[in-house]
Order: structure tokens, then C-alpha cells, then sequence
């Protein structure tokens, strides 16, 4: 793929009476290698080369994905799109894209060469992974080690013409004793240097171990340290309120908010897209627009929303850089860093539970923030800055904004976290919050 096939698509969607045009390309290479119970179970390989197309026309909006990318295709593909897209009903809202050119500063750790080269090695990352986990008490172990590396280009009928490089790595494995004692963790990284799939294979292995002979946990409110994993999923969701469209939609707790307290003072949320080694971090938005480092919730209260080039608009405001091809999108979720190491934390706890896991993370209502989610895999008792009993048989029933008003104690290690309920890059400590509510799982 180059700039040439992308012009010629801009150009070819002009011809046929668009009005915007933005047209994304990805060409790419990924790897997966799946193993189970310890050994490597299945290794697969693919090549992706698409380009995303995204028109306006008379404030109508159309978006489609090429993937053959033939001349009869992409004039095939270009012709419906307009045809449908004339059928559409009109946006009124509608504000354009982002007048280029723009220029664009390096991005550091964003891409690894020697990623795309691993070829058997990365059975390597696999071994290790599982033999920290059996060393530190494991019998068994799961999970999937990814990696990718490509290109990303970008050319707009408001006169941008922008590339860049990207490179990624995901290990996920969860350690089991028995079928009632596991733990689980990922690590992540844009750079082979900052991979250490050992360390997570060790830590889901401590982590099993002590989760031997779980007792069903009580219900209550407690006080409870998240461990950064489980933290990253509430993070996830907090930072897709944060979208203008979410607000817009009904889907978040957010709406409403702006400049309004909404979190503790411990609490700095910033979406940035810049930030080093970190998977989705980007030179430029969908439209071409220089990334940079927003902070949406500082020191508690809500600063600002996430907005693309039209949105922004509307508000009357700036864009904030975080254009998809139809809606505001975050890029990085980073939790700012507190003031206590991790043993200091566990002190502040009496009695309280800490959770290094949770899955299936449901709302009863978008809009109140009101949530349900089950913890998993290691579930420990704290009593008096120590965990003690493993549990089970738990579920907190919360809210996300009396979550992040009774965070109280934010660590100083971050790190960085992609998972199943984590479908951006969270940088995040281990977290402290109090009084959590805690039901049964069928409650």
C-alpha cells in the first residue's frame, strides 16, 4: 500500500461529488500463538491490508471498508457508497474535518522492527510466561501470547497526507493450581525491551497459590485494592464516558458534568495519545489532527470531554484530537500516579478484600453509573494490611461515580493493561476505594 492508491481514492470520491473524504489504510502483519495447559497448543499467522473510507455528502454521512483492493473493486466500493450514502438523511449537526496540513513530531517506542522477525523465538516468551508460573507454585497454565507489526496511512480531501509505524506485543496467562485456585495476567508492550511475559507468568503463579480453598466471601461494604488488571476495566468504561458521544448517546455517567467534581482528589484520568510505548498511542487522529495529552478529570473534577473536529464545533470548543471516522474515541486511558508503594496501601486496610481480577462488567443504568461486576481468579480477605482467606462467590453491585468519589489511595507503579473487558490501553496503579458494595453473584 502507499499514498498513491489513497489519493487516487480521495480523488476518485471528489470526481463522484463527495464533499469530505478521508481515506485510512492498514497494512499490517499479526501472530497469535494460543497454549494450553502448558504447552503450545496452536500458532497462526496473518496479513491484513483494508482501507477505511469515510464520506460526506450534503451533510450525509457513509463509511465502508475496502478490502480488495483492485481497481474494479475500489471503484465498485467507492460508487455504492456514494449511492447509499445520497439515500441517508441528512446530519444536521454535521461540522466537516480537519483542515490540513499539519506537521507531527515522533512518537517514541512505538514501533520495534525486530517484532515482525521473532518467527519460532516467540515460543521463547511462551516458556518463560509458563515456567515463572509453575515455579512459583502452578500446576497448569493458559493463555495467548500476540504480536504485530505495520503501517498505518492516511490521506483527506482537506489536504492531509500522514504515516506512521506500529508495533505491539500481548501475553495473557492464567495459572491454576486446581480448578477453584488461579490467577491471571497480562503484559504489553510496543518494543521487545519492555516485554516481560516471565514477570506475569510468576505473578499469576503467586497469585494461584494463595488462592487455594476459597470460603464464599460475605456480603458488605468493604474497603477494597484493586488490583491494576480489574482497575483498568472500571478505567476503560470511565474513559468511553468521557466521549462526547457516549454523553450525547445516553450511554454516560458523565453527561452533564463538565467542570463539576466528580471524582477524588486523588483521581487525575488523562487520555493521552502520545504517550511512550503504549499500544494505541498515535501521531494523529482519524482526520489528520496532531495527538496531545488531555486531561479529562484532574484532581477530581471533570475538565473536559473527548471531541473530534465537527463535535468540537458544536461546543465550541477545540478539538481534543481524538477523531474516529464517525465518533470521538479515546486513545491511552492513563490513571496519574499516587504517593503509596503497594505494602503502604495494604496497611491502610483493616479489614477489606483485594481483587485481582474481574469479568463481565454490566450496567443497570448508563446514565446513574449504577454497575454489577464479578471478581475472579484470586480473591483475598484483608485483615489488618495482610490478605489472608482466599474467597469466592462474590459480586459488587456499585456505582461508578461513588467509585471514583471514595478513591482514597493511588500507588506509584503503573502499568500498562489490554485485556477481554479492556479494549483500550489503561495505565494504571493499584487503586484503594472505599466502602464497595458486596453481594452475592445471584443477587
Amino acid at each position: 500500500m502507499n499514498f498513491d492508491l489513497l489519493v487516487k481514492i480521495v480523488k476518485r470520491a471528489e470526481e463522484l461529488g463527495a464533499d469530505d473524504v478521508v481515506a485510512s489504510g492498514d497494512e499490517s502483519k499479526s501472530w497469535e500463538v494460543k497454549f494450553v495447559d502448558n504447552r503450545i497448543a496452536t500458532w497462526m499467522s496473518s496479513y491484513e491490508e483494508e482501507v477505511s473510507l469515510f464520506i460526506s455528502k450534503d451533510k450525509r454521512l457513509g463509511l465502508t471498508t475496502i478490502k480488495d483492493l483492485s481497481k474494479k473493486s475500489i471503484e465498485e466500493s467507492i460508487s455504492k457508497l456514494l449511492r447509499f450514502t445520497r439515500k441517508m438523511q441528512p446530519n444536521p449537526e454535521y461540522n466537516g474535518i480537519a483542515q490540513g496540513p499539519f506537521k507531527y513530531k515522533p512518537l517514541e517506542g512505538t514501533y520495534d522492527g525486530r517484532i515482525a522477525k521473532l518467527d519460532e523465538r516467540a515460543t521463547d516468551f511462551v516458556e518463560a510466561g509458563v515456567n515463572s508460573a509453575l515455579a512459583e507454585g502452578a500446576v497448569r497454565a493458559s493463555g495467548v501470547l500476540k504480536y504485530d507489526a505495520g503501517e498505518d496511512f492516511l490521506v483527506t480531501s482537506n489536504s492531509v497526507e500522514a504515516t506512521q509505524r506500529g508495533s505491539g506485543l500481548y501475553f495473557s496467562i492464567r495459572a491454576l493450581v486446581d480448578k477453584y485456585a488461579s490467577g491471571h495476567k497480562v503484559c504489553c508492550s510496543t518494543t521487545i525491551r519492555d516485554f516481560k511475559p516471565e514477570d506475569a507468568g510468576a505473578r499469576a503463579g503467586r497469585v494461584a497459590k494463595k488462592a487455594v480453598n476459597p470460603v464464599k466471601g460475605e456480603v458488605g461494604s468493604y474497603d477494597i485494592i484493586f488490583d491494576p488488571y480489574p482497575f483498568a476495566n472500571l478505567l476503560n468504561i470511565a474513559m468511553d464516558s468521557a466521549s462526547i458521544f457516549s454523553v450525547e448517546a445516553g450511554f454516560s455517567f458523565l453527561g452533564g458534568k463538565l467542570n463539576k467534581k466528580v471524582a477524588s482528589r486523588e483521581v487525575t484520568l488523562i487520555d493521552d495519545g502520545r504517550m511512550p510505548r503504549c499500544l494505541s498511542s498515535s501521531k494523529f487522529d482519524a482526520e489528520g489532527v496532531p495527538t496531545r495529552r488531555n486531561v479529562v478529570i484532574e484532581k477530581g473534577v471533570l475538565k473536559t470531554y473527548l471531541h473530534n473536529t465537527s463535535t468540537a464545533k458544536k461546543y465550541g470548543v477545540k478539538t481534543t484530537a481524538n477523531a474516529g471516522l464517525l465518533s470521538p474515541k479515546p486513545w491511552n486511558a492513563v490513571l496519574d500516579k499516587g504517593s503509596y508503594s503497594e505494602k503502604e496501601m495494604f496497611e491502610e486496610v483493616r479489614r477489606g478484600l483485594y481483587i485481582t481480577n474481574i469479568w463481565y462488567t454490566r450496567f443497570q443504568n448508563y446514565e446513574k453509573g449504577d454497575f454489577s461486576t464479578i471478581p475472579r481468579d484470586g480473591i483475598f480477605l484483608i485483615e489488618r494490611g495482610e490478605p489472608t482467606k482466599s474467597l469466592k462467590e462474590i459480586r459488587l453491585n456499585d456505582n461508578m461515580l461513588r467509585m471514583l468519589q471514595n478513591t482514597v489511595a493511588v500507588a506509584k507503579k503503573q502499568e500498562q493493561i489490554l485485556g477481554w473487558e479492556v479494549e483500550i490501553p489503561v495505565i494504571t496503579p493499584h487503586v484503594l476505594v472505599k466502602g464497595v458494595k458486596v453481594t452475592r453473584p445471584t443477587s
